[in-house]
């Protein structure tokens, strides 16, 4: 351990037990965060990196442990005893009010006011514009958060925290739903912000992240700190057996089987001229988007943020209907009907926000991961919830969802693990095709080749795929088929060649969009 002049902030012994849990979050943890550093938290889903930062942060009390703050022992019991050390986070799971804009959740807390009481909107629009415009992100202090892709509202909490001018800046998975290009941004920022004196935690689950921008990196496995270390000199096989204790093999693109198929089954889904606008808006969200998705076929959306992808996903989740054009299911017009009609269709549908859309976090586990097919259970009564229980059993252990114990409130699951949970409902349940947005978003490496092997074998099975993903390299190495997404059009369509070539023509839409198709 250094002097302790040296470090922004110190964890002794750390520890923590959430109520109703047999599973120790937190096991005796002792890190310390230098001042000017970037320190990654790194560790496989549920290894407790997220309750840690909680405490930090004042979300959590720990069971046992201190927290030293440049040097003094505090107690820190609220986000706003957190705020006032100099504290913020940026959290995995948005803590944001839709309804209100970018600027006024940018400013919320320390409003600036005209004449002491009234909330300047002037002054709260340019103090968020300017933080936007300095680290290049592509929101407007305007907008409506609820209006807003995942990925921009990853860009909104980073500015709060920005905002606030905090000197320890926890950042939980900031780039999990970032583009190539946002992440960039991001690392700069970080970059930026280091040189100024200030202290970044980093906590990921994308290896490569931690050679790029972090200095050290401290790895927890099942609750407890197996090391901190140099990231300099290390490897991504020596953090990733850290994490598992064990080696890991790293899902490739070259591992993939190459699918030789003429696609001339008939299409399952299809986009016919299908264009989304809302009242008073001159530019459509959707703009005449036309595709089909045949059998045994995945077909793979790409774009960065606010392109059209969040459009895409909601009106084949059943959440709006198109303004024009229609979408079929196998020649059946299903314009108009909402989720619970789709499903009936065959639609099976693992969204971007699992939180809002899907999961209910105060119903049991065992009711999210039976919600899609609770008749299937109620029959026989005593017989029906001993079935039920043995299939909640053996898809916790088919997709490694720890902690699931199906009395226990949905809330308890770490993200990785909530993740894993709706993806083992859904995919169990597949009937005709299925719709998986951003399905390895803040998944450990070893759950997203789990995940990514997964989709090819629904694939394999004859149904049909619809992947939206703003993390390109899971386009390019699960897509047979590939569209290309920028301001509600559609810029490409590729043929998967899974090579460089494909990269090069995929990266060419999004520098110098253009209709194309190969």
């Amino acid at each position: 351990m250094q002097n302790d002049t040296a470090c922004a902030a110190e964890l002794k012994n750390i520890s923590k037990q959430y109520s109703g849990s047999t599973k120790i979050a937190n096991n005796n943890i002792s890190l310390d965060l230098q001042k000017g550093e970037v320190l990654c938290i790194a560790g496989e889903n549920g290894a407790g990196k997220t309750t840690l930062m909680k405490i930090l942060m004042g979300l959590e009390t720990p069971d046992a442990g201190e927290i030293f703050i440049n040097g003094k022992k505090e107690i820190i019991n609220s986000p706003l005893a957190a705020k006032e050390l100099g504290i913020g986070m940026v959290h995995q799971h948005f803590m944001l009010f839709g309804e209100y804009t970018v600027a006024q959740n940018i400013v919320m807390g320390i409003e600036p006011r005209k004449w002491a009481v009234f909330y300047d909107t002037k002054k709260a629009n340019n103090a968020a514009e300017k933080i936007i415009n300095d680290h290049g992100f592509s929101i407007k202090g305007s907008q409506k958060v609820k209006d807003l892709t995942l990925g921009q509202m990853q860009q909104v909490e980073i500015c709060r925290v920005l905002h606030r001018n905090a000197q320890i800046i926890i950042m939980d998975e900031p780039t999990s739903i970032l583009t190539e290009k946002e992440t960039d941004s991001l690392f700069e920022t970080i970059k930026s912000l280091v040189s100024e004196g200030k202290s970044i935690i980093l906590i990921t689950h994308k290896l490569h992240e931690i050679k790029k921008c972090c200095d050290r990196v401290a790895v927890l496995r099942r609750g407890k700190l197996t090391g901190i270390k140099d990231a300099s000199g290390m490897d991504e096989h020596e953090i990733a057996r850290m994490m598992m204790g064990e080696d890991l093999i790293f899902f490739k693109t070259t591992q993939i089987e190459k699918k030789d198929k003429s696609f001339n089954a008939e299409p399952v889904i299809t986009f016919d001229n299908v264009t989304l606008r809302r009242k008073r808006q001159k530019n459509p969200l959707l703009d005449k988007v036309s595709f089909s998705v045949r059998e045994g076929e995945i077909l793979g959306f790409a774009g960065t943020g606010g392109n059209g992808l969040g459009v895409i996903e909601a009106l084949l989740g059943g959440f709006f209907s198109p303004s024009e054009g229609k979408i079929l299911h196998r020649g059946k017009d299903i314009s108009t009907l909402g989720t619970r009609k789709l499903r009936e269709e065959g639609l099976s549908y693992v969204p971007a926000d699992r939180l809002r859309i899907g999961s209910a976090g105060d119903a049991t586990i065992e009711e999210n991961m039976i919600i899609n097919r609770r008749h299937d259970f109620i029959k026989g009564m005593i017989n029906g919830k001993r079935t039920a229980k043995n299939f909640i059993k053996k898809l916790a252990e088919d997709y490694n969802i720890e902690n699931a114990d199906g009395k226990e409130k949905c809330s308890v699951l770490s993200g990785g693990n909530l993740q894993k949970m709706i993806l083992a409902r859904e995919i169990d349940c597949i009937k005709d095709y299925i719709v998986f947005s951003e399905p390895t978003w803040g998944l450990d490496v070893a759950s997203s080749s789990f995940i990514m092997k997964k989709i090819l074998e629904i694939r394999s099975r004859g149904a049909a795929v619809l992947l939206i993903s703003t993390n390109m390299e899971e386009i390019i190495a699960l897509s047979d088929r590939i569209i290309v997404m920028y301001k509600g059009k559609i810029a490409g369509e590729f043929v998967n060649t899974r090579d460089e070539s494909i990269k090069e023509k995929v990266g060419l839409c999004f520098r110098k969009p253009q209709a194309a198709a190969i």
